[in-house]
């Protein structure tokens, strides 16, 4: 699948910190340790409803690991998915009157043009679940060899029981798993199951749903065993991060790690799991299900990308946080002080921000901090202080390659 331009970087001087992130399996913040080529996989969209400031909340997050690992010197193999078959696309198409395939195709283009917009750094590997559904039919024949799976009225479903790391990425009570299974597209009262957390790893055919042909007849993969089979495919086992928002640590995050240590043998699935956290409107998280969605492509309709980016970027990634209007308008005024700064001749000193910038990101993606270090020195600069002719452009250069933000 076509992924989207890449926005050029401007160059640093120096080298960047190592990267300090929130490991939700280890329930701390540790240093990231990346070879010379740093692996990342994002979980991507389900395209029928792009790109809402959710969506773009967790992709920014991920865009400034990605920012960090490259100013620290590292090659960045970054994957994503789409998920372009699922029973929510398939039901919204059904809703609208609109061929399934056709509204896919529709809203990853919208999201493609949200992220450029955005100037998100695109995925080497962008890959659309129908594009690698003969490679997840190979991969749960993997497990099958493995004793891992069996089948309820043609269906195949993975067995918790096969999976002694279980649990340990979210670290969740077994009624905790029970309740958000429940709650997020899983089946535990599921008559002929073993037990109530197994999970669906290929959907039999259904009349007037798309099927593949499979070892196990005709049908489409389940939601969770497509992550995997592509992190695999691209990454590798063992891979530095696995991101996405905090909807995903159960079962989404969970369930692959499961899928992918049985699969391979090897512990753990991704050395990190790395979650944003969720953006609500109105007293209620944003989400599709509600509709009370606000819209990338709306926003940047009236406002500059660059505003939007600041309006994100203004909460810690991990924060889960409400939107309001009034927030556009101080990002853009944000912007506004910042372009004016970096207008002018000369201004206080411009290595010393951007270390200072350095340090926040690498200190668990601190970006209200980094934010707030460019702040004060545009404060500075806007009274009159002219110390340094090339701060300037470093500043400019910092906030492009370090936030993303274009001056």
């Amino acid at each position: 699948m076509r992924s989207w331009s890449a926005p050029k970087i401007s160059s640093l001087p120096g080298a960047g910190l190592p990267l300090r992130l929130y490991d939700t399996s280890a329930r701390e913040a540790r240093e990231t340790s990346p070879g010379a080529t740093a692996r990342i996989y994002v979980c991507g969209i389900t395209p029928y409803d792009a790109t809402h400031l959710g969506h773009a909340n967790t992709y920014l997050a991920f865009d400034l690991v990605n920012r960090v690992w490259l100013d620290a010197g590292h090659d960045v193999h970054f994957t994503q998915n789409a998920t372009d078959v699922d029973d929510p696309l398939l039901e919204r198409a059904e809703q609208i009157g609109i061929d399934w395939r056709d509204l896919a195709e529709r809203e990853i283009e919208l999201f493609r043009t949200d992220m450029e917009a955005l100037r998100v750094l695109p995925p080497r590997n962008y890959v659309g679940v129908t594009e690698v559904v003969g490679q997840v039919a190979e991969l749960i024949g993997r497990l099958k060899d493995k004793g891992a799976t069996y089948e309820v009225d043609d269906d195949v479903y993975f067995s918790v029981a096969a999976s002694p790391k279980f649990g340990a990425v979210s670290g969740y009570s077994e009624e905790r798993m029970l309740e958000l299974f429940a709650e997020r597209g899983g089946d535990p009262g599921r008559e002929g199951k073993r037990h109530p957390l197994d999970w669906l790893l290929w959907r039999a055919e259904r009349p007037g749903e798309p099927a593949w042909p499979s070892a196990f007849g005709p049908g489409r993969p389940g939601w969770h065993v497509e992550c995997t089979t592509i992190a695999l495919s691209c990454l590798g086992s063992g891979f530095d991060v696995s991101g996405g928002g905090s909807d995903l640590i159960f079962p989404h995050h969970e369930m692959g790690a499961s899928e992918g240590h049985v699969a391979t043998g090897e512990w753990p699935f991704a050395k990190a799991y790395v979650h944003a956290g969720m953006v609500g409107l109105d007293g209620e998280k944003m989400s599709k299900s509600r509709g009370n969605l606000v819209f990338v492509s709306r926003l940047r309709g009236d406002h500059d990308p660059m505003a939007v980016r600041l309006a994100l970027l203004a909460h810690h990634y991990r924060s889960d946080w409400e939107w309001t209007g009034d927030q556009i308008a101080s990002a853009a005024d944000r912007l506004a002080r910042w372009r004016s700064a970096v207008e002018l001749p000369a201004g206080p000193d411009g290595r010393a921000v951007l270390q200072q910038v350095r340090e926040r990101l690498a200190d668990d993606l601190d970006a209200p901090g980094a934010l707030a270090a460019v702040d004060a020195w545009a404060a500075r600069a806007a009274g009159g202080e002219a110390t340094d002719p090339d701060a300037p452009a470093l500043v400019r250069a910092a906030a492009d390659a370090l936030l993303g933000v274009a001056l």
